[in-house]
């Protein structure tokens, strides 16, 4: 079995360091940056399964390189920072981010969200060559065989979290859930209160798959519960 390769990106020595000796431990292979624009080159050069990003790094900032991830790739990323306030994680997560780690961490903690964000992924790149299974809603289709989603036969891309918020609503097209559901569903997580990390990746859903976010036709509010999928056909 081939390992999974980590692109870890982090000025900090000791941090870096700390990381890749666990996460080589753990049969992973780490390439590590300590710079924005090292970050771009390596990515750019090499296949990664998961990428982490602090986002105070120097030459290119820890933004900035989430944006270029983005325009080529919809690797898992995990935001690994000790800016921890609401803004930075709605800003990371909003730019694409697959998840937010804060500073001071346990090494344990990054294993397990890395675990999970790889394991989704596999799951969609493992899938069968059987017969299409396909979700629709209007002119939105999701193919379950191989995990691509289309609006009027335009490829939409999604991160793995977006399509699975995407897919619970299709398979449950008359259930409203709560953000506490949604949360405990995708993330496969206690829920601890966060709901922005719900809100956050619902916007860049939206803003994917809607015509007018304003007017949401697929992903619908129910005020003061949470959202399903709308009576759309």
């Amino acid at each position: 079995m081939n390992k999974h390769k980590i692109l870890l990106i982090e000025d900090d020595t000791e941090i870096s360091e700390m990381l890749t000796s666990y996460l080589t431990t753990e049969n992973y292979e780490v390439i590590c940056a300590a710079d924005g624009q090292e970050a771009c080159k390596q990515f750019d050069n090499s296949g990664f399964s998961l990428v982490l990003l602090d986002l105070m790094i120097p030459k290119i900032s820890g933004m900035d390189v989430m944006q270029h991830i983005r325009k080529s790739s919809v690797v898992p990323v995990i935001i690994v920072s000790a800016k921890d306030t609401e803004a930075d994680k709605t800003l990371g997560l909003g730019l694409g981010a697959d998840d937010y780690i804060t500073k001071p961490f346990s090494v344990a903690e990054v294993l397990a969200r890395i675990k999970a964000n790889i394991r989704r992924t596999t799951q969609y790149d493992n899938a069968s060559i059987v017969a299409p299974v396909l979700l629709t809603a209007g002119d939105l289709i999701m193919n379950l065989s191989d995990y691509t989603v289309t609006k009027k036969g335009e490829r939409i891309e999604l991160t793995a979290k977006e399509f699975d918020i995407l897919k619970l609503l299709l398979q449950n097209p008359k259930k409203v859930y709560t953000k506490e559901q949604i949360y405990s569903l995708v993330w496969n997580d206690a829920y601890c209160g966060d709901e922005n990390a719900v809100n956050v990746h619902i916007s860049r859903l939206r803003n994917k798959i809607e015509d007018n976010t304003r007017t949401p036709r697929y992903v619908v509010t129910v005020w003061g519960i949470g959202y399903k999928l709308g009576d759309v056909i």
